[in-house]
């Protein structure tokens, strides 16, 4: 069952949660991480995701190339991909002064990325499931490095979630149904 998921909220929503309880009905589950220990909270709170996670999940750490990565995972595993915010993040992040340079290219090359991905995850015969942050719900960042984040991200998730078949909003733990087989149910 070829399925794309898209599961979306603020920090702390409760998306991936609901990702992970989604993803246990399947036997077997790939989990690719895209979080970086990069200080102690951060530490703290991959600790905290890897102790909810059934041991046999198998869990792949990639802060940048999910693509590369597809090519190892069972085709037809239930792939939970955790999550896109921080993969972009990461991109940015990478080559900061570039991407402040020239936002258009780094929001292009991003969706370039995702319209990859999404392309990958329709060739793979076991579900996807994706974690991603909302970020159109804010205040406009301050900052330009905030701005090109938010933009970028923003862009990644509209082509995801055009592309999925189903895509849910958290909220306070609850997810809302948005999309279903392909249709928006609220909108």
């Amino acid at each position: 069952m070829n399925n794309i998921v898209l599961i979306t909220g603020g920090v702390r929503s409760g998306k991936s949660a609901q990702a992970e309880k989604y993803a246990a009905k399947y036997p077997e589950v790939v989990y690719i991480a895209t979080c970086q220990a990069l200080d102690e909270e951060m530490t703290e709170r991959i600790s905290a995701h890897q102790g909810r996670r059934p041991l046999h999940w198998q869990t792949i750490e990639d802060p940048l190339h999910l693509t590369n990565r597809l090519g190892s995972v069972s085709q037809d595993a239930c792939l939970l991909i955790d999550c896109l915010g921080l993969w972009v993040s990461n991109h940015l992040l990478r080559d900061e002064t570039t991407a402040l340079a020239n936002p258009q290219v780094f929001i292009s090359t991003m969706e370039a990325n995702a319209s990859e991905l999404v392309a990958m995850l329709r060739r793979r015969t076991g579900p996807s499931i994706i974690v991603t942050n909302e970020v159109g719900l804010g205040l406009v960042p301050p900052y330009k490095l905030g701005r090109v984040f938010r933009d970028a991200l923003g862009r990644v998730n509209s082509l995801l979630a055009q592309q999925a078949d189903e895509v849910y909003l958290c909220t306070a733990g609850i997810p809302l149904c948005l999309k279903r087989e392909g249709v928006i149910l609220h909108g």
